[in-house]
């Protein structure tokens, strides 16, 4: 979330902490800053204990459960510290303007950021499950996951300190390829499989229920791109055409605002897909004797 984390210190001077919308322009825009703040309660009100719940029920869970949970479970982890963060983000906005504290709000909007890393592996997780399902066989074990989940954490924690110590405008670009790098994996990953299920739906009636449901998966991923983080992206090329007032004030604050609300809708969606295969809402995926662990 770049725009946000300029240095207030300096626009607050002798005065003490700056107004609740954070610049003294936005007196006469401030709806943006209460999107904003509406979000952070949100999360930290149902984002904060869903995502605790996706981690209970990946870590408790009898079966061997979706080759994708382990990289589920480290984006939930990611989502609880970002919404946890909230009450010291909330005080330190309005009331302290802490300078130090400003360092420990911008590692955890790094720690956001980098989030999507993730999502793409879960992504090409239920790639190679449609598309190379031999080569997906051969790499099922979940220790190469975690390989490469430390991998991601090394990349997101080097981000983010970056964006701690150096500020906000230094990881610009690398957000930006962030974004549209996982964009287009999750554009390629769904082209791809639409092709494989339609070659393999045609002549049958029914999509067999381990390829319906990796397109599920993917779909639900692009989505949560598309939404929650191409707009900061496409936001960017366009910055100079807006006044301070427009974009400060009323535009990007409530584009990284829809941002931050994928911390509650991801563990949503994983909760709602939990009660479908288990409550049997879905239909009959309880009783599937295909490879549930796809």
């Amino acid at each position: 979330m770049t725009s946000l984390y300029v240095n207030y210190s300096n626009s607050s001077g002798p005065r003490g902490p700056p107004p609740w919308y954070l610049f003294p322009e936005c007196a006469v825009a401030p709806y943006g800053f209460i999107f904003y703040y509406g979000v952070k309660v949100f999360n930290l009100v149902v984002g904060a204990p869903s995502n605790a719940l996706v981690i209970w029920q990946i870590i408790t869970k009898r079966s061997e459960g979706s080759t994708c949970d382990t990289f589920i479970f480290n984006l939930a982890l990611l989502d609880t510290y970002f919404c946890l963060m909230t009450p010291v983000d909330l005080v330190n906005s309005l009331v302290l303007n802490d300078r130090r504290i400003w360092y420990f709000q911008r590692f955890a909007y790094g720690v956001k950021d980098a989030a999507p890393l993730f999502l793409v592996c879960i992504c090409l997780d239920r790639y190679l499950a449609v598309v190379h399902p031999v080569l997906f066989t051969s790499i099922r074990d979940n220790k190469l996951r975690i390989c490469i989940s430390v991998v991601v954490w090394g990349l997101n924690l080097a981000y983010s300190l970056a964006k701690c110590i150096a500020g906000s405008m230094s990881v610009t670009e690398a957000f930006s390829s962030i974004i549209l790098f996982a964009f287009a994996v999750m554009l390629f990953c769904n082209i791809s499989i639409i092709w494989v299920l339609r070659r393999s739906v045609s002549g049958k009636e029914e999509m067999h229920p381990v390829k319906k449901k990796a397109f599920k998966m993917v779909l639900i991923i692009l989505a949560i791109i598309v939404v929650n983080y191409l707009p900061p992206v496409a936001l960017m090329p366009f910055v100079s055409y807006y006044t301070f007032v427009e974009y400060r004030c009323q535009i990007s604050i409530s584009v990284y605002s829809i941002m931050d609300l994928s911390s509650s809708i991801e563990p949503l969606l994983y909760i709602r897909k939990m009660e479908c295969v288990e409550g049997g809402c879905c239909g009959s995926n309880r009783k599937k004797p295909h490879d549930p662990n796809v």
